[in-house]
């Protein structure tokens, strides 16, 4: 694929990079004092348009929550649309991912028996716009008659017109007897990579870049996995079961790792890989949360793929660029409004955000 065919796609994403939040708005939204106070903030920014419309409905986290989804959404449509042709195959299969989030989201919250209108202003969804766009076209409505199902082998057979329900159905009988969730959100997640690493044999040249972005994606979560495991005391046979294929280490790089008796041994082990995990060792040793973990993991990798991906702005690069900031912006936001939520002080949230470190 020639790169002068992206020199549209670049142009057309370059004015909408400077609608990101700025580093140095981040600090009054830290220092805020409740979840009010960062709706105020945010209404002069591009998430107000999407707050003002849902303010009549909703307060609160669950407000902010369907303004930040929402220009979520719009953000994906916007790449989307700017991708050429050639490209829409591994950018629609990349988007899927929200449907993917969508439909975990739904299947827990049925297992829990929370309400549809507890549970719909966490769908990423905007409208009449599916989640997934043109790549899962699922919309809000699809996701509403999923949350009426009622119950959560329902909505795995409902969910089989959409192409997701095959990964689900031949686990319903260990569901019933287990009630164990996780499982099905993890078949959920391995056909999801699976399929977007897939869809890279439609490019020419600058596929391994992207391939890339991806396979750092799925050693992080590997990463992740293999730590709540330990920190759940589950044997190795049980976590290796978490394993997703595909990112650049292999399984048993994660097996030998394991050996140690701590979530702190195991941090140790992996550091050779991912050197800034350790930094998570100290929230882990006073809270014993995984969080500091999750945040160093995701700092350390959106320093290197962006650096990578902006090498290549004549490319799919570019879409990728702006979608992981999109994606970077909407997890620091989130932070700081659970954040306040459950009593953070201003310095522990600070600590938590990505995007004002990069």
């Amino acid at each position: 694929m020639s790169s002068s065919t992206y020199a549209s796609a670049l142009g057309r994403l370059l004015v909408h990079f400077p609608e990101f939040l700025p580093k140095e708005s981040y600090p009054a939204l830290v220092a805020a004092n409740d979840v009010n106070e960062i709706t105020k903030t945010l209404e002069a920014t591009p998430y107000g348009p999407e707050i003002n419309a849902s303010a009549a409905s909703y307060q609160g986290a669950p407000l902010l929550e369907i303004a930040i989804n929402r220009t979520t959404v719009r953000r994906n449509k916007i790449a989307l649309e700017s991708c050429p042709f050639a490209g829409k195959p591994i950018l629609g299969a990349y988007l899927r991912r929200w449907d993917v989030q969508n439909i975990g989201l739904i299947l827990s919250a049925k297992a829990q028996g929370r309400p549809l209108a507890e549970t719909e202003p966490f769908l990423v969804s905007a409208r009449e716009i599916p989640a997934g766009l043109f790549a899962g076209s699922m919309t809000i409505d699809d996701f509403r008659v999923l949350l009426q199902q009622p119950t959560v082998e329902a909505v795995a057979q409902a969910l089989v017109r959409f192409g997701y329900g095959t990964a689900l159905l031949g686990l319903l009988d260990d569901y019933n007897r287990t009630k164990d969730i996780f499982p099905l959100l993890q078949a959920l997640d391995r056909q999801y990579y699976q399929t977007a690493l897939g869809s890279l044999q439609y490019f020419q040249g600058d596929e391994w870049v992207v391939r890339s972005f991806l396979r750092g994606e799925i050693d992080i979560r590997n990463a992740l996995l293999f730590l709540k495991a330990k920190d759940s005391e589950l044997p190795l046979e049980a976590a290796v079961t978490r394993f997703v294929e595909g990112g650049d280490l292999p399984r048993s790089a994660f097996e030998d790792a394991y050996g140690g008796r701590t979530v702190l041994d195991l941090v140790s082990s992996l550091s050779t890989r991912f050197p800034a995990l350790v930094e998570g060792n100290s929230l882990y040793s006073q809270n014993r949360t995984l969080t500091g973990y999750e945040v160093s993991l995701t700092r350390e990798r959106a320093v290197r793929e962006l650096k990578r991906l902006r090498t290549y702005p004549l490319s799919i690069a570019v879409a990728f660029s702006y979608l992981f900031l999109a994606e970077l912006e909407r997890s620091d936001l989130r932070r700081i409004i659970y954040g306040k939520l459950y009593g953070l002080t201003p310095t522990a949230l600070d600590a938590l955000l990505v995007v004002p470190k990069l």
